[in-house]
């Protein structure tokens, strides 16, 4: 049965798209970029929000989004370290540091490093001040034509972080993009645009965090492209964090150059629902890819991680490790998509999703696949599910440790595993301690 809008009686979802076509009609920008957002937003007219019907979201619904009067969220007329997230900005004093409170970049907040022409600003202020390094690239990796969340992203894009690394600089500290989002009266939308460039033989460390609270529904919408070049280096840390009744929609896309090399750790902690889209595109010989995730979700959660490596050359590795502790009523969903083209000879891949289950109510979805054309390669993909190992409680009990000791030790050991790969120090060891904080405080099965 379609469900009616109660005023106009017309189906709920034409009057979302037409709420969402006005919000892209307000949203300021450069006049060389209303073609890319007149072009995204006719696509999301056309592809409407997804359904469960299509194959990519059969498991995950958005019709509360679709649903839900979402209103663009207002620049805080009054920004200091009070706001939701301010823990956040003290642990972020190590490197550049650029904020976004719902959405809008807040200048006072951040804290930016301008050494060896490293560029870290708002994509407002690049797309005015840098237009040569901006134009180019904005939207070549990224494509929206097949979804619909992507499409609308561009359709208001706005502000964002835009983070460009020179040739042949290393940066020595990480670079923070922080966006909080704080109390603000109804629900709420922030849309952000990110993207990084990393020139021929740079290296860098990036830290993407999504936190803060609500009183009320919010939908963050964050699209980020990392472009690299030759022989480039670039570490992607995200963590996300919003609050329960939070929703959380984004896309990453990556394109790789020659011998470049992306690391990308996705932990998520929070929102009612989050999805997650990772695009790489191995297009230069010699390129690699280390793509780590973990999920642990309570109450009624709902995470979705879709994942989609495409060896395009010759000689490239990716290797991929998602896990998921999932307890109460939650929801998991993996779909892990490998593809070997033809002439991607000397290919090796290798993907593994493992799943611990907490209680007899939560449910994971696991779909890992290859697609190879190629006939010289090496490659494995495999999932798991599982409960705790009783033949290990009963080796901890047996050493005098209680059983909801050792089962928080168990949960803690796989779930630090993504955790430990992390290769920045001040993040690894708050992970591990927000591990430690979220673990059970019985046996029963309760939320972590």
């Amino acid at each position: 049965m379609t469900t009616l809008d109660p005023i106009t009686e017309t189906p709920a979802s034409d009057v979302a798209l037409e709420r969402y076509a006005t919000f892209s009609a307000k949203a300021p920008s450069a006049e060389w970029l209303k073609p890319l957002r007149q072009r995204a937003l006719a696509r999301f007219l056309e592809l409407g929000f997804p359904t469960t019907r299509l194959e990519n979201w059969r498991n995950t619904n958005v019709s509360a989004i679709a649903k839900t009067q979402f209103e663009l969220s207002e620049a805080a007329r009054v920004v200091d370290e009070t706001v939701a997230g301010a823990n956040a900005i003290r642990r972020s004093a190590e490197g550049s540091r650029i904020v976004f409170i719902d959405g809008h970049y807040a200048e006072s907040l951040s804290s930016v490093s301008k050494d060896d022409g490293v560029i870290v600003t708002s994509l407002a202020t690049a797309v005015n001040e840098h237009r040569d390094l901006v134009e180019p690239r904005l939207g070549s990796a990224a494509s929206f034509e097949g979804h619909a969340f992507a499409a609308l992203n561009a359709a208001m894009l706005e502000d964002g972080a835009f983070v460009y690394i020179p040739d042949g600089v290393a940066v020595s500290g990480p670079i923070h993009l922080l966006f909080v989002s704080t109390r603000q009266e109804g629900p709420r939308i922030a849309n952000v645009r990110n993207l990084i460039v990393a020139g021929e033989n740079s290296q860098v460390k990036i830290i993407e965090r999504y936190e803060g609270s609500s009183e009320s529904s919010r939908l963050t919408l964050s699209g980020t492209e990392v472009l690299l070049g030759a022989a480039s280096v670039v570490e992607l840390y995200k963590v996300q964090q919003e609050p329960d009744d939070a929703f959380h929609i984004s896309t990453l896309h990556v394109r790789h150059e020659r011998d470049s090399r992306f690391t990308h750790s996705s932990i998520s902690l929070g929102a009612a629902i989050a999805r997650n889209d990772l695009f790489v595109e191995l297009g230069g010989e010699g390129a690699g890819c280390v793509l780590d995730g973990l999920y642990i979700v309570e109450g009624s959660q709902h995470v979705d991680h879709h994942t989609e490596i495409d060896h395009a050359k010759p000689h490239c590795d990716s290797v991929e490790l998602y896990k998921g502790v999932l307890d109460g009523r939650s929801r998991g969903v993996f779909d892990g998509r490998i593809v070997v083209r033809k002439d991607a000879q000397k290919t090796n891949s290798a993907q593994t999703n493992n799943n611990l289950i907490l209680s007899e109510l939560a449910i994971i979805d696991t779909k890992p696949q290859l697609e190879i054309y190629a006939d010289d390669v090496k490659c494995t993909h495999g999932s798991t599910i599982g409960q705790l190992d009783e033949e290990a409680m009963f080796y901890l009990r047996s050493r005098g440790i209680d059983r909801k000791d050792a089962r928080n030790l168990l949960i803690y050991a796989f779930a630090s595993e993504v955790v430990g790969r992390i290769r920045v120090k001040a993040l690894r060891e708050e992970l591990q301690g927000v591990l430690l904080e979220r673990l059970p405080g019985d046996g029963s099965g309760a939320a972590l």
